[in-house]
């Protein structure tokens, strides 16, 4: 149960740093991989529902048995963004440093493997 919540802890500590940098790089990610980003409402609303997604991951983290069933949630949010830049990036429609971007979550989502494994037929506390 260690092993899951130190995971956690790290996946979730890591993106809120990470998610609450973007909400101030909007103009550098368009400068960066042009064309700049004109629909700000897809940008902020992807921002913010992976904030959220982080908070999630701290939540798991002070009781991984009590919030296994979330995990899989949580394997769903990592693998499915890997999934969808591994799709736009064979498509031509990422370049390589958009696509690399998804290496740390790869990284953590076999974490979330690990974790939801080894919590796996431990009796749940009442």
């Amino acid at each position: 149960m260690k092993f899951a919540k130190i995971v956690f802890r790290i996946a979730g500590l890591w993106g809120v740093l990470l998610m609450t940098l973007m909400y101030f790089l909007f103009d550098v990610v368009g400068r960066q991989y042009p064309p700049p980003v004109t629909h700000p409402d897809f940008y902020y609303g992807f921002v913010s529902i992976t904030f959220a997604w982080q908070v999630v991951f701290l939540v798991i983290s002070t009781d991984p048995l009590r919030y296994r069933t979330i995990m899989a949630a949580a394997l769903v949010e990592k693998f499915g963004y890997i999934a969808t830049l591994a799709a736009l990036y064979a498509r031509g429609q990422l370049q390589f440093g958009q696509f690399a971007v998804a290496g740390p979550d790869f990284v953590l989502g076999i974490l979330f493997i690990a974790a939801f494994l080894k919590t796996r037929g431990r009796p749940l506390l009442a």
